[in-house]
């Protein structure tokens, strides 16, 4: 265990930190899975783009990389597209 004060204010930090990317990552991938089940292809494109713009904030906070999204997003349009 850490004796120094600035060594345990870090180690608070870090764990707030890993708790609140957990949250962002697990929202992001519950969209994804809802996205991905939706069969009615106007629901499909309405929720499109707020899980692009969910993954491109995800990158912007480096809880992804950024190449993991721009496949994600690409799987995510073909998908779409494909609905009838």
């Amino acid at each position: 265990m850490a004796n120094h004060k600035s060594a345990l204010k870090r180690l608070r930090q870090n764990e707030k930190k890993r708790l609140r990317n957990r949250y962002y990552h697990k929202t992001a991938r519950t969209a994804l899975k809802v996205l991905r089940n939706e069969e009615d292809k106007t629901a499909a494109t309405e929720q499109l783009p707020k899980v692009i713009s969910l993954l491109d904030k995800l990158v912007k906070k480096n809880i992804i990389h950024k190449n993991k999204a721009a496949n994600l997003k690409s799987k995510l349009t073909k998908h779409v597209n494909k609905l009838a």
